[in-house]
């Protein structure tokens, strides 16, 4: 759906039309890059379910990378392989993470924040292009299944 990047830690992501993963590094000018958590991942029916509470929020706000459509990201297990586009490929890291401590600006306007619980977050295995519109693939999940 979205590819969002910001100079910055802590502060919502712009959206842009085109990015590129890095190997090892992350989301090549984004403030995250080169960190523990290389890039963030969150759906889009996630987002959803925060404009039902009454936020105005939108792909990038949540500080997520990559926002996703159609795949359960949260279900997700650490060590699942992910392929997005034509070559990129990201092992999940981590899922979800600490909320802020005094809680984003999204969790002090409507009182919570999907970002916590249902993001996260993935290395870069192999580099390449991501855009909207592209196709994320599972695949593999440890324990040996693969997904075509």
């Amino acid at each position: 759906m979205a590819v969002s990047i910001s100079d910055r830690k802590g502060v919502t992501k712009h959206n842009i039309p085109q990015g590129r993963l890095v190997a090892d590094h992350g989301l090549e000018g984004d403030a995250h890059a080169g960190s523990g958590r290389q890039v963030s991942l969150l759906a889009r029916e996630s987002i959803d379910k925060m404009i039902a509470l009454g936020a105005a929020v939108s792909p990038g706000d949540f500080a997520e990378n990559i926002t996703t459509q159609g795949i359960e990201v949260m279900a997700l297990p650490v060590g699942a392989v992910l392929k997005i586009g034509e070559e990129a490929l990201l092992e999940v890291t981590q899922i979800g993470k600490a909320c802020h401590s005094k809680g984003c600006a999204i969790r002090q306007q409507v009182g919570d924040c999907v970002m916590p619980r249902e993001g996260i977050f993935v290395k870069v295995i192999k580099g390449g292009a991501v855009q909207p519109g592209d196709v994320i693939e599972v695949v593999s999940v440890p324990g040996g299944d693969t997904h075509g």
